[in-house]
Formats: C-alpha cells, sequence, structure tokens
C-alpha cells in the first residue's frame, strides 16, 4: 500500500509501513522513513509506484484548461477526487485524482483551500479581479524585459531617464523601471551607474550632479513664491558714521560691513553693522518659512541657490549710497595699546559709502600699502580707497591684535599656509552654467589683509553678542568645541560655551542673516535685547529650552552638511575640467596620508600607485589616469620624489580649528540599488568645506 500526504504544503509519497489511530509510519522512496500525521493523509493507493505517479500527474495537471476546471468544479466544498470525477470520468484513476489535487493546488486564484486536500470556488467577480491582475502582472513583467534589453543593448527607454535620480538614489523597488535596471544591470555584469551612462541615460555629467543635488534637496524646484519683503516700520536712528562693506564682486547678500570712529583721539570706536531684516520679518511669516526651509544659501561655481529672493535681499542688504537698516555693534579701543574698553549695540539706519570687493582690491590694498612701506597712490584707480587708507590700517593693525589674543587662548599660532582657490567661469550664457564652460582657477592667500580685517571683526561680533545673549538669559544657536584635541568637533548647540578653536568664550553665528538662517535666529533673540535688556528672555521669540531651536538646529546641521557636500562635488567637477581643459597629465603634489596626494596648485586630493614606504610631506610628482566625470574619480601614479627624505609634515590648515582640514574625503556616490556591483567607485574630494566667496563667508566656516 501506498500514501500521498502533505508535508507542509508540499506533496510526497511513499509506502506505507505502520499504522497507528493517529499517525503513519512511511517509507520514502529514499528508503528514509518518517512520521506521517493521519489527518496529513490525502491518499491510499496500490498503484502506479510512487516514483512514477507524481511524474505522470504532473504532466496530466499541465494539460488541464483551469476554466473547464472552474466549470466543472461543484458549487460547494468539494475534494480534489471530487474534481477529478467531475472533469476527467467517474471512475478517475489514481493519476488524475492527484493531477486534479495539484491542478487545484496550483491555481489559488480559482481555488480557495478549505482544509486537507479540500477546495471552494473562488466567487466569479473575485476570480475576474484576480485574472486581471495577473494579466497586468505579465504585461508589466512583459515591459520590464523590454526595458532591460534595451538598456543592455545600449538603449534607454524614456520612461527610465525620467525616473534615472529616483532609481539611482531613492527607488521605488515595486517599480518596473527600478526592475528594468536591476535585470539589466546584472545580465551585463555592469553596476546600474555604468548601465545607465552606457545606454545614453546621463548626456552631461554637469547636469547629472546638479539635477541629482536638486532631486535631493530642492524636489519642487528652485524658484520663490511670490513675496514681498515687509518694510521696517521702526523709526531708527542714523548712525553718524560712513561704513563700508568687503565682498566679492559677485556678492549680492551684503550682510555687514565696518566704520571707525575717533582715529586720531586716543580713543577709536570699531563698529561692526549687520543687515537687520530681522526688524521686518518675524517668525512664521511667509518669508520665514522659506527661509526655514532652505536654511542657507548654496553655493557653487558659476551659480548659486540663495535663501532669500532676490527682491527681499535687496530690500535688507547694505548697499552703497544708502541709509540701511542694521544691527550694530561699537566697541571702544585705547587707540595705542588696543585695549577694549566697552562696548554697545544699537538697531539703527547705517549711511554705507562704498562696497568694497576684495578681489578687485587684494592686490591693491596689501600690507605693504596699509603700513605706508607702498607709496601713496598705490590705490589711484579708486581714489576713496587711498582716503580709507588711514582707516583700513588701523582695523588691519587691530585685526592682527585680535588674532594674537585668540590664539593666546586657544594655545598654539592659526596658520594658513594653504591657499584658498576660487573658480572662474567664462562663457556662462543664462543665469546657470552648462558644464563645458572654460574654467578659470585662482587663488587667494588665506590671511591677506582684507580677509583679516573682515575675519576678525565678525568673529568678535558672533563672540559679544553670543556672550550677551547667555547674560540676558536669553537662548541662541551656538557653535562650540571643547578642545583641539583630534577628534573633538564642533557642535551646535543653545548654551554659551567656549569655542577652542577660535579662542573665544562662546560663539553664536549673527552676521550673515540674509545667507544663513541660524544668523537669522539669532538676530531676532539679539534684537529682542537690545529692546528689552535683563527682561528679554520673557518675550524673545525662541525662549528657554525651546523644542523649535532644537528643530532649527538639526534641520540646519543637515541641510548645511549637503551644502557643503554640493558645493565640494562641484569644485571638484571644474577642477577636473581645468585638467582636461589645459591638457594636463602631470602634477605635482604632497603626500597627506596613506596613498593619497594633495595637488600643489590646485584644489585636489587624489589616490596614487606607486606611495608605498614613502613618509607623510613627501613631495612628488604625479603621472595622473583617466577622468571619469560622473563619479569625479581620479586616479595616480607617483612617477618620481623631489625632495629629500624628511620627518612627517604636520600643519594646522584648519580655519580656526574649525570642522578639520580638507584631508577628509567625500562621502561615495551610493546608490540606493539592491545589487553587490551597483556600487561604483568614486574619488576623494579635497576639502570639507565651502569654498568662502568673500572674507566674511570665511570666518562663517567657523
Amino acid at each position: 500500500m501506498h500514501i500521498l500526504f502533505d508535508e507542509a504544503g508540499k506533496l510526497m509519497t511513499g509506502r506505507l509501513m505502520s499504522e497507528a489511530e493517529s499517525s503513519l509510519q512511511v517509507e520514502l522512496d529514499s528508503g528514509k522513513r518518517v512520521k506521517v500525521k493521519a489527518a496529513n493523509a490525502l491518499l491510499r493507493f496500490e498503484k502506479p509506484a510512487p516514483a512514477q505517479l507524481m511524474p505522470a500527474a504532473t504532466a496530466l495537471a499541465e494539460s488541464m484548461e483551469l476554466e473547464l476546471a472552474y466549470e466543472f468544479a461543484p458549487e460547494d466544498e468539494f475534494g480534489f477526487a471530487d474534481l477529478a470525477r467531475e472533469y476527467f470520468s467517474a471512475s478517475a484513476g489514481t493519476e488524475q485524482q492527484v493531477a486534479a489535487l495539484l491542478c487545484l493546488q496550483g491555481a489559488p486564484h480559482y481555488f480557495r483551500r478549505a482544509g486537507k486536500g479540500r477546495y471552494k470556488k473562488a466567487p466569479a467577480e473575485i476570480l475576474a479581479q484576480a485574472l486581471a491582475a495577473i494579466e497586468k502582472k505579465k504585461q508589466v513583467q512583459a515591459q520590464i524585459d523590454a526595458w532591460a534589453a534595451d538598456l543592455a543593448s545600449g538603449h534607454c527607454p524614456q520612461p527610465v531617464r525620467e525616473q534615472l535620480y529616483k532609481i539611482l538614489f531613492r527607488p521605488d523597488k515595486n517599480a518596473p523601471e527600478y526592475k528594468a535596471v536591476v535585470e539589466a544591470a546584472r545580465s551585463t555584469h555592469l553596476n546600474p551607474l555604468a548601465l545607465l551612462e552606457k545606454a545614453g541615460a546621463i548626456t552631461s555629467a554637469y547636469q547629472f550632479h546638479w539635477q541629482r543635488f536638486l532631486f535631493d534637496q530642492f524636489p519642487k524646484g528652485t524658484g520663490f513664491p511670490a513675496l514681498q519683503a515687509p518694510v521696517i516700520a521702526d523709526e531708527l536712528p542714523l548712525a553718524a558714521v560712513q561704513a563700508f562693506s568687503i565682498d566679492d564682486s559677485h556678492t549680492t547678500e551684503i550682510d555687514d560691513a565696518l566704520s571707525l570712529q575717533g582715529l586720531g583721539s586716543g580713543t577709536v570706536t570699531l563698529g561692526v553693522h549687520i543687515a537687520a531684516p530681522g526688524l521686518a520679518v518675524l517668525p512664521d511669516s511667509p518669508i520665514d518659512q522659506v527661509a526655514r526651509h532652505r536654511l542657507s544659501t548654496v553655493y557653487m561655481p558659476g551659480h548659486k541657490i540663495t535663501m532669500l529672493p532676490d527682491e527681499v535681499v535687496q530690500a535688507y542688504t547694505l548697499e552703497a549710497g544708502r541709509d540701511c537698516p542694521a544691527l550694530s555693534l561699537y566697541v571702544t579701543f585705547d587707540e595705542a595699546t588696543l585695549e577694549a574698553k566697552g562696548s554697545r549695540t544699537a538697531l539703527e539706519r547705517v549711511p554705507i559709502a562704498h562696497n568694497l570687493r576684495h578681489d578687485q582690491l587684494d592686490t591693491v590694498i596689501t600690507e605693504d600699502w596699509l603700513t605706508g612701506q607702498a607709496p601713496a597712490g598705490a590705490a589711484a584707480t579708486e581714489a576713496h580707497i587711498d582716503a580709507l587708507q588711514p582707516t583700513l590700517a588701523f582695523i588691519f593693525r587691530l585685526a592682527k591684535h585680535l588674532k594674537a589674543q585668540r590664539e593666546v587662548v586657544r594655545g598654539k599660532p592659526e596658520t594658513f599656509t594653504r591657499p584658498d582657490y576660487t573658480f572662474r567661469l567664462e562663457g556662462v550664457t543664462g543665469d546657470e552654467p552648462a558644464g563645458h564652460e572654460t574654467v578659470v582657477i585662482g587663488t587667494r592667500q588665506r590671511g591677506a589683509p582684507l580677509d583679516l580685517m573682515v575675519a576678525e571683526a565678525m568673529i568678535l561680533a558672533n563672540s559679544s553678542w553670543g556672550q550677551w545673549l547667555a547674560e540676558c538669559g536669553v537662548p541662541g544657536i551656538y557653535r562650540s568645541q571643547a578642545s583641539l584635541l583630534p577628534g573633538v568637533k564642533v557642535r551646535m548647540g543653545t548654551k554659551a560655551q567656549p569655542h577652542a578653536g577660535i579662542g573665544v568664550k562662546s560663539y553664536a553665528w549673527s552676521t550673515s542673516p540674509l545667507r544663513r538662517y541660524v544668523d537669522m535666529v539669532n538676530q531676532w533673540q539679539i534684537i529682542a535685547c537690545v529692546r528689552h535688556g535683563k527682561t528679554a528672555a520673557l518675550v524673545a521669540p525662541f525662549k528657554p529650552k525651546d523644542a523649535n531651536l532644537f528643530s532649527v538646529i538639526s534641520a540646519f546641521d543637515a541641510a548645511y552638511t549637503a551644502y557643503n557636500g554640493f558645493q565640494n562635488g562641484m569644485e571638484r567637477y571644474w577642477t577636473l575640467q581645468y585638467l582636461k581643459q589645459n591638457s594636463i597629465g602631470e602634477l605635482t603634489a604632497t603626500l597627506i596620508k596613506d596613498n593619497l596626494v594633495r595637488a600643489d596648485t590646485l584644489p585636489l586630493v587624489l589616490p596614487v600607485m606607486g606611495s608605498e614606504g614613502l613618509p607623510r610631506g613627501a613631495h612628488v610628482r604625479v603621472r595622473l589616469g583617466e577622468i571619469d566625470d560622473i563619479t569625479l574619480d581620479i586616479h595616480g601614479t607617483v612617477i618620481e620624489r623631489l625632495d629629500l627624505p624628511v620627518d612627517d609634515v604636520t600643519e594646522d590648515g584648519g580655519e580656526s580649528g574649525e570642522d578639520g582640514d580638507d584631508d577628509a574625503l567625500a562621502a561615495p556616490l551610493a546608490l540606493a540599488i539592491d545589487l553587490d556591483e551597483a556600487e561604483p567607485a568614486a574619488g576623494p574630494d579635497g576639502t570639507t568645506e565651502p569654498r568662502p566667496t568673500s572674507p566674511a563667508e570665511a570666518t562663517d566656516r567657523a
């Protein structure tokens, strides 16, 4: 006697050896004996032999027509033998009964289980829906197969092209476009990025990086809703100063300006004047909602995405020739000793006399010119520059003094041995680059006179206002660093704590409210202190332990990190274009760690072969390999050592100890796609910080 039984949903056959009340002993074809519950036994038979039954029944089941079986099946609950008798004949044998059972098991949309070997017909309307779904699934799979074949043959279907960034970086894994890419990548043994590039989905490397960033950070586009800048209603006094700003020629968001009073009197007053949108833009207003969503201006070579609409910026920017509402810090110094005697903060209208552009004046306003070692008239191209020489000379002297004081607290001097690189694109047509423009890479030595003046003035303002907020019991958003020990990071929080990297008791970003949301928040808090003094904590927009303040910090950290990463990536893109445009196949570089070198005259870090055994700081010549504009990858090979062996070189290259130096590597171009081979190679980036576009922006890195 043989038996057919159900073992965890799988049909098995064997020879019945013995039988108890609730169980059976069955010998399988393999000779193994198993214990089977009596309830799981579906059919007993003498012939054919188990080894022949299942193949024959399977073939017979495949020939059965499901529609006919559904029609013949009883309306009430039935067993598989009942269906066999209805479908085949009243004397249906073992093979036919087992075939009916296999047919029922394989068609759950037609027949529903009602017990061991028992079934019930699915309602006609449910069956119709199931069949429609099956047909749709077949069509979708056919489309997936067709798209995958197109991709494998080097052609990208339009639906896949339209979903490019979603497929690569934020995929819906049930979407047919995603499945087609996965299927094609597996069949061609290419990673998805290489597959799509080969298929023509990526026609412009520049647009790939740009559109990927927009997809991730600005999915609804970079346009602004219709907004009107509210008028500042406060009756502000007119300051008795003539202020000037120092920015890049392309800067439109002029946040800060300087002034000096009392020169030659023995007591001088330095004025730091910050644009005051916080007087008119209120928390939760439409403009605030836009600023809080964007959190910062995004910079990149040849283009930027501003935090605020241009019409709003122009309403509050410190433009020359206007009396501009400003939040001003006045610090009084002894003219001879440069000792600080006191400070005050005011809300006022500040006459802006000049908008100086450092990129036009760095070669004019030099240390020699400021100290009188260069002849008068060196800046004759701009008459007002010579008139400003005494003011600029004193501010430069004061800046060096302030820097030296911070270095005492910091415990070691700040050294800026590497320049900041500047990028200028020639041939840009329209509002933004296309990616093929000629790039000119220049340098600005950090610590240049104009840079130092503005940097120290902004540090003075940010530290002074941060301390004042704490004295008034008003929370702000601070940056702090416990020490300069390796691994101690700069953190953002709501408490005034020391910033070891800069060498100040507290540091609250407050000097860039037109291009950074944290500064706007702090400006609201400072304005409350100006108006209400020690009772400001009761009326300030953000109260102590305010959850909204922590929410701003969290969102800003994430956005600022993403924006900086994008800027670094785009600068690396243009650096690679510079190599190609100038046919640079070799360059000199310095080994910074392991197999990484930093180019001597370009903002480029790259991995090299042949550096084994060389110490950090070794100066080498490197032959460059191929450039991948998509992954921003480039490798090199050391072909010559240019210096004598020296001890390992260390360098304090980070801006005021802020956020580490630019030895860090960019994150790989990670794809959110499930393939072992889907991770493309990615080259290291040369910096982890945004390139400053002005002296004030250089300070903002701290």
